[in-house]
């Protein structure tokens, strides 16, 4: 078997239901302005979700306070049953991410962008070689790793973040506005290869992302609207719920009615 493969679907069997990230009520303010409103959420094993939201929802703040960016002050976030505020170390080790914000240094090459990442994860030289070598070849940017990263396209870009965010074999990645400034192939292209490692490598998957037709039939979603989970599942169950004819519409409905209460609310 793949070494990659290895740690990924070997997976003891008490730990199979436990999902790869539970968010419990999670609020968070900046001054008074609320960003998070008691949200909750989760992320199962193998599995794709789409974190749904227009540009101020409070995708970035969520991310933020996953990763610890930011201090939890209210909920829990655990990811595969380590709680990221008790014990940071066993969760974020099992934690990928991509920033919405642009990471790498452009002035040295892919492999140099890889090996730093590696260093900085405590995995030597040595074994960072063959990791560099699986995770370029899973983002199909073998034949780039010498390359100077400002050489590349954003879609290249994005690939080589992806690529990094792999590199100590996570079990839950995430990725927040990962296509943006991208062109149709290339926004195809990053969706295709994610949706990969989340159904043949067994990787639990948290994309965010304003895009409606990113979600795709067999994902589960949550519609993030102004701080607030207005509805999750799957795609097909959001929808129905919603009595919308599909999920752009859904999406409408939802955050229209939210907006017509919290006008009602301050009337």
């Amino acid at each position: 078997m793949d070494p990659w493969l290895s740690g990924l679907v070997m997976k003891p069997p008490a730990t199979a239901e436990i999902p790869a990230l539970e968010i419990e009520r999670i609020g968070h303010r900046y001054g008074t302005r609320v960003a998070l409103n008691d949200v909750s959420l989760s992320v199962g094993q193998s599995s794709f979700t789409v974190l749904l939201g227009l540009n101020g929802a409070g995708k970035s703040t969520l991310f933020s306070l996953i990763t610890r960016l930011y201090a939890i002050r209210s909920g829990r976030i655990r990811i595969f049953g380590h709680d990221v505020a008790a014990e940071p170390g066993a969760a974020l080790s099992m934690l990928g991410v991509v920033f919405q914000s642009r990471a790498l240094d452009l002035d040295i090459s892919v492999r140099q962008n890889l090996m730093y990442h590696a260093a900085l994860h405590g995995i030597s030289g040595r074994q960072a070689d063959p990791l560099i070598a699986q995770v370029l070849d899973r983002v199909a940017m073998t034949d780039r790793s010498r390359d100077r990263v400002g050489n590349l396209s954003i879609g290249q870009m994005r690939r080589i973040e992806i690529a990094r965010a792999l590199l100590h074999r996570p079990r839950l990645l995430l990725l927040d506005e990962p296509t943006v400034g991208l062109d149709i192939k290339a926004r195809a292209d990053i969706l295709d290869h994610v949706r990969r490692l989340s159904t043949v490598e067994g990787i639990g998957v948290l994309w965010a992302t304003h895009l409606i037709d990113e979600a795709g039939a067999d994902d589960d979603v949550v519609v993030l609207h102004k701080g607030r989970v207005l509805a999750q599942g799957a795609l097909g169950e959001v929808v129905g719920k919603s009595g919308g004819a599909d999920l752009r519409d859904a999406f409408g409905r939802l955050t229209g009615a939210a907006d017509q209460r919290e006008l009602e609310a301050t009337a």
